[in-house]
């Protein structure tokens, strides 16, 4: 299931995640669009994380599950104690739409699952979400930046997303042999 992730591929440009068929050029961002859009990034790993703490039973999803929430959270945290010291006010815009557009098509769908269907769409879902970040992150939110303090924070970021990507790719493992 690519549920989120094909939200954000879409939103920016429909080349970060690589089952979607090229589309249009990425949208140009400015600063603020930017750390909003990374904030509605943490934001949705944190929501879909805490919903999956509630239905998970499998330690291993669980472990996954705790850690977007700690880890978004606290690069939300982030986010923001960058976006108050620079006086940056959030700025929607058609890729944050997209963003909460494709989390709450991802949500309805994850909540008609239960067991281990729940688990494998998660794990699935966050797969694809983080790979969908990772490239947004690279090939467009990075570029774009145009505050070096922005950028910065954008490339520390993507060594943790890319150890969320390995861990959901390790739990999805687990869950195949373990189903198997």
């Amino acid at each position: 299931m690519k549920f989120l992730a094909i939200g954000f591929a879409v939103g920016l440009g429909g080349a970060a995640y690589a089952a979607e068929p090229p589309a249009a050029a990425a949208p140009t961002l400015n600063d603020p669009q930017i750390a909003t859009v990374a904030l509605t990034a943490h934001e949705i790993d944190i929501e879909r994380g805490k919903f999956a703490q509630t239905k998970v039973k499998t330690r291993e999803v669980r472990e996954f599950a705790d850690q977007m929430v700690n880890d978004h959270e606290a690069g939300k945290k982030e986010v923001l104690a960058l976006a108050t010291k620079l006086n940056v006010k959030p700025e929607e815009s058609a890729v944050t739409k997209s963003l909460k557009e494709g989390a709450a098509k991802t949500k309805a769908e994850l909540k008609k699952l239960k067991g281990a269907a729940f688990e494998k769409a998660y794990i699935d879902a966050e797969i694809a979400y983080h790979h969908a970040v990772i490239d947004a992150l690279n090939k467009v939110l990075i570029p774009q930046a145009k505050n070096d303090e922005v950028k910065q924070a954008l490339v520390n970021t993507v060594p943790t997303l890319e150890s969320h990507l390995y861990h959901a790719k390790n739990v999805s493992a687990f869950i195949a042999k373990q189903r198997s």
